[in-house]
């Protein structure tokens, strides 16, 4: 609930007559590869809003909302690496940097140039990927990298083969006109 009020704080900022794509079952998913061990984890309960009159972008989700297959990983993500008891969400805001009319029916290559926010760590990155139109909805799939040095996730030398320093992130975000 409390990512859905910051969204909704995001968008009384934005223009009044400005055009909001919406969604609340966003999808992020992780992998992690190892030679030792395989790791992934699902998210669909994700919050994203795209303001059509400015392209920006804010996106929100509970770290807690991670699904395993493994429940024991899920244990340890949330309360070893994560830690999210101390930092429960994570964020990225920003803007797409060219010019579309998301509004115009069609396939967009997109950058979106911004900050993302995890384990309380912000730092600037940049996410490419590819937002197909309708005019009244949009799907965004993305994917990135995670370096979990950058955002002071430490992984202890006991298990340190077993989890990749980078983990490959994809995103699907489904949107419709509100």
């Amino acid at each position: 609930m409390k990512y859905l009020i910051t969204l909704l704080c995001v968008c009384l900022t934005w223009a009044a007559n400005a055009q909001l794509f919406t969604t609340q079952t966003g999808e992020i998913s992780f992998f992690s590869k190892t030679p030792m061990e395989d790791i992934d984890a699902v998210n669909k309960q994700v919050g994203s809003i795209i303001n059509s009159a400015t392209n920006e972008v804010a996106v929100q989700m509970r770290v807690t909302s991670f699904i395993f297959p493994n429940k024991l990983m899920q244990e340890h993500f949330n309360e070893n690496y994560l830690e999210t008891d101390k930092f429960p969400s994570a964020t990225f805001k920003g803007k797409i940097k060219e010019s579309i009319d998301l509004k115009v029916p069609g396939t967009y290559t997109v950058t979106a140039m911004g900050t993302a926010t995890i384990h309380g760590v912000s730092r600037p990155v940049e996410l490419k990927g590819t937002l197909v139109s309708t005019g009244k909805n949009l799907v965004l799939t993305c994917q990135f990298d995670i370096h979990l040095d950058e955002y002071k996730i430490d992984i202890p030398k006991i298990v340190f083969k077993k989890i990749a320093e980078v983990i490959k992130v994809k995103g699907n975000m489904s949107y419709a006109l509100r």
